[in-house]
């Protein structure tokens, strides 16, 4: 497997990880769709429109990196 192309190696990962979560949630969409709405109105609600991506990468590569 090893000898496999990157983008191979992550399909077949990718393939290997879904296979492990059974069978599809047909209301998955529905759900996403209803939880980001509400989340979108809290933060038009509080005015916290979260932290820019560039400060949590940084602080979760200095999380998961070892020092």
């Amino acid at each position: 497997m090893l000898a496999l192309s990157e983008d191979d190696r992550a399909r077949f990962v990718t393939e290997v990880i879904a296979s492990l979560d059974g069978p599809p949630d047909g209301d998955w969409e529905a759900t996403w769709v209803s939880e980001l709405d509400t989340r979108i109105a809290e933060a038009e609600r509080t005015g916290d429109h979260g932290s820019d991506w560039k400060d949590v990468r940084a602080e979760l590569l200095a999380e998961l990196l070892p020092k």
